[in-house]
């Protein structure tokens, strides 16, 4: 997890447009440039159209499943429009890392519908692909985050790009993210400053994201930064940092997680109660459930779940294969968390696994104070609900 208050004066030349609590909105002019091969003549078929995309757009877009598109800079949608994808689209990103991705802001939405089929997916539009290609797909909402006040509309700025997120609308709603894959995600401009596959900023329960997946990213998978959403069968394959990431106060809920690691890696998950890079000013701490989870390791010295900077937790139903560690909690306030009983780990199996619980957090419990029914858990059905979408699955 990165400070988002970063702000890199060489960095901000980099970036087309940001946004800000106390101005009003930059309007960029469309810089999509689109080239057709036609031909002419009774009956010939016209040949590829292109489109570029970049700027900020201040009209709804709708993609169209007849053009082929490349995100060539930062797409940002403006409070007020929607961006509308049709199942089965790829959309393909300009290898220049951090420099390419798609942001919705704060009022915008997205609706990006795939199906098991035909799912969407964004991906490198390089020759040979590889992780960090480009930045990803960046959701900003107004659900409340622990960065800014308890109960304030206050918004914090997202660590690429300035955008503004966090807010006082649990219910916000940022659109719908289904049947979705995001490949070769996670640039950076340095250690500091980096964008996931899914970077999903203070956003609310209205939302939806299920079956997405996260496919040889960078930095990592999943991030939620605060906020209330709820997502539900999440893939994450081979990400370089970590698969999924909380931190901000993020209170929702993770059902139907798959994470499998490759020979590059950090942490299944690595979860914080808060930003510590800033402060806890709302004065809790991240508190999502999560449930029914296979976590597959690359048989290394590694751990599958930090827990730390405060954060509770309850996960149920999960089952970890081929790690170092299982869990691995951290600091006197995630200690709190567990004497308390505001954390729990309920049913879970594991596999090659050689210290199941480690607490470095301080406070005294034992591990059967807060894992019970080893043995108990069996994941989830990756091989059913990830058919015919999914990429890589072991």
């Amino acid at each position: 997890m990165k400070n988002k208050f970063l702000f890199l004066g060489i960095a901000a030349a980099l970036f087309i447009a940001c946004e800000s609590d106390d101005t009003s909105d930059i309007v960029i002019n469309d810089n999509s440039v689109t080239t057709t091969n036609n031909t002419t003549g009774g009956g010939e078929t016209p040949g590829e159209t292109t489109v570029n995309l970049n700027g900020l757009y201040t009209e709804n877009l709708t993609l169209d499943s007849d053009i082929e598109y490349i995100v060539t800079g930062p797409v940002l949608m403006a409070d007020g429009t929607t961006l509308t994808i049709p199942a089965g689209m790829t959309i393909k990103a300009q290898p220049i890392g951090v420099n390419a991705y798609i942001a919705i802001q704060q009022g915008a939405r997205i609706n990006a519908v795939g199906s098991a089929s035909e799912p969407i997916i964004f991906t490198s539009n390089a020759t040979t692909p590889s992780s960090g290609d480009w930045g990803g797909l960046v959701l900003c909402g107004r659900a409340p985050i622990n960065s800014t006040p308890d109960g304030s509309d206050d918004i914090a700025t997202s660590e690429v790009g300035a955008l503004g997120f966090g807010g006082n609308i649990p219910t916000d709603n940022s659109g719908n993210v289904e049947y979705v894959r995001i490949e070769y995600a996670g640039g950076a401009i340095d250690g500091n400053a980096e964008l996931n596959g899914l970077s999903v900023y203070g956003v609310g329960t209205g939302t939806t994201i299920d079956y997405v997946q996260i496919f040889e990213g960078s930095d990592d998978g999943f991030e939620f930064f605060g906020g209330t959403v709820n997502a539900s069968h999440l893939v994450v394959v081979n990400a370089e940092d970590d698969s999924i990431d909380w931190t901000e106060g993020y209170t929702g809920s993770l059902t139907d997680v798959y994470v499998q690691h490759g020979t590059s890696h950090d942490k299944a998950f690595e979860c914080d109660g808060f930003n510590t890079d800033f402060s806890n000013e709302a004065g809790y701490f991240s508190a999502p459930t999560v449930t029914n989870v296979t976590i597959v390791g690359a048989n290394d010295a590694s751990e599958a779940i930090r827990l730390r900077a405060g954060t509770r937790f309850t996960f149920t139903n999960i089952v970890i294969n081929d790690f170092d560690e299982g869990f691995d909690l951290d600091d006197a306030d995630t200690g709190a968390g567990v004497v308390a009983d505001d954390s729990n780990i309920i049913d879970v199996t594991f596999n090659n696994v050689t210290t199941t619980l480690k607490n470095d957090t301080g406070a005294a419990f034992i591990e059967a104070d807060v894992i019970s029914g080893v043995g108990n858990g069996t994941g989830t059905d990756i091989a059913t609900w990830g058919a015919g979408w999914a990429r890589g699955i072991n």
